[in-house]
């Protein structure tokens, strides 16, 4: 009776669930199927922002751009 309240044991919606109570165990039952997808896209979605927040900072951004008159490091 507690799995079944708590919906640990579930294996497929009823009718007499809330609209919310199946929302929240669809939403559930697709973050298992996807869950590595998931995961992945955040990795680089966060790895973006950490590196277009470093370059935009000044004293990083004169690394990437050239400066005139400088020295080469790359004599060709």
């Amino acid at each position: 009776m507690i799995g079944r309240r708590a919906g640990t044991n579930r294996i497929g919606m009823r009718k007499d669930d809330s609209y919310l109570t199946r929302f929240v165990d669809s939403v559930f039952s697709l973050f298992r199927l996807a869950e590595f997808e998931i995961l992945f896209v955040m990795f680089f979605i966060i790895a973006y922002l950490i590196f277009k927040d470093l370059t935009a900072r000044p004293e990083y951004n004169r690394i990437l751009v050239e400066k005139p008159g400088g020295s080469d490091i790359w004599p060709f």
